[in-house]
């Protein structure tokens, strides 16, 4: 099948590059805003209908989560309006979305992990965005896989754990938030489960939504603690509540998403994300 992979700069789509890079069974076309804008209709129509794409997987989003209270059009447009595009250029051309979506459409204010079904109540601008993207897709006539993921990272990109590494490398301590909870998500893992996903299209209809993170449960601060204690540097990490660190935009206190629905779909375990991380530090360290 011939895949189109858009935001393919970004960390997700870093990480369909190299699955691609040995896969003998599809072709694959990655394209970022300079190949492909997403916003431009014509644009995506004349693509799809150019390269005759079977499936499109949508890593492009707009992730400035304080800068999108500012520009909340601009957020919206990326997350929400571009999406749609995709979808109707997917449904002329018979293909299939698989979306990327994020633990931001959820207020953060349960105390059980979120399933697939829970309301939406984003508590964010780019929350908000996010989640007017999911409800367009959701009306839409175009096959549509969206899956939603927290806290992802990579050796690749701009992310959480390169960023305490290279803080803890230049300072004797950092001070991390404590009360927000989650589960951070190696983008490699992730790839992997939108491949099966593409692998198992057989053009019938589908419109589902599906979580995926790493398993297990932590908080910003012990995520800073495992990755300063894996990374070997000696930098003191301080829990601090949030409200010691304000910041434009409101994040979830608590973000763990239930994935019992993609494993029984897909029929696979998921790593613990210190296992994860690890395999990620060892790729950073080369």
């Amino acid at each position: 099948m011939n895949i189109l992979v858009t935001g393919s700069r970004g960390q997700l789509g870093y990480e369909l590059q190299k699955i691609a890079s040995t896969d003998r069974l599809h072709q694959w076309y990655f394209t970022d805003v300079a190949e492909l804008d997403i916003t431009k209709r014509d644009a995506v129509q004349g693509f799809f209908q150019a390269y005759d794409i079977d499936i499109c997987i949508n890593c492009a989003a707009y992730t400035a989560v304080d800068k999108a209270e500012d520009e909340p059009e601009l957020a919206h447009l990326i997350n929400a309006t571009a999406p749609s595009m995709l979808a109707d250029a997917a449904l002329l051309n018979k293909a299939l979305l698989i979306h990327v979506s994020t633990d931001y459409v959820f207020d953060g204010l349960n105390h059980k992990p979120y399933t697939e079904n829970h309301p939406l109540a984003p508590a964010s601008a780019y929350g908000r965005s996010k989640a007017d993207g999911e409800r367009l897709l959701d009306a839409h006539g175009a096959n549509t896989i969206i899956i939603r993921t927290s806290w992802l990272y990579s050796a690749h990109g701009l992310n959480f754990v390169k960023t305490m590494l290279r803080l803890g490398s230049e300072r004797p301590e950092l001070n991390v938030v404590y009360d927000q909870v989650g589960t951070p998500t190696w983008a490699a893992d992730l790839a992997r489960v939108i491949v099966i996903f593409a692998d198992k299209y057989d053009r019938n209809p589908v419109k589902e939504i599906y979580h995926f993170s790493n398993e297990g449960v932590t908080s910003w601060y012990d995520f800073a603690a495992q990755i300063m204690e894996l990374g070997g540097l000696s930098c003191k990490v301080n829990p601090i509540p949030s409200s010691a660190w304000p910041a434009k935009a409101t994040r979830p206190f608590y973000s763990v998403l239930a994935k019992e629905k993609i494993k029984s779909r897909l029929g696979i375990s998921i790593p613990h994300w210190k296992s994860s991380l690890i395999k990620c530090l060892e790729e950073l360290n080369g």
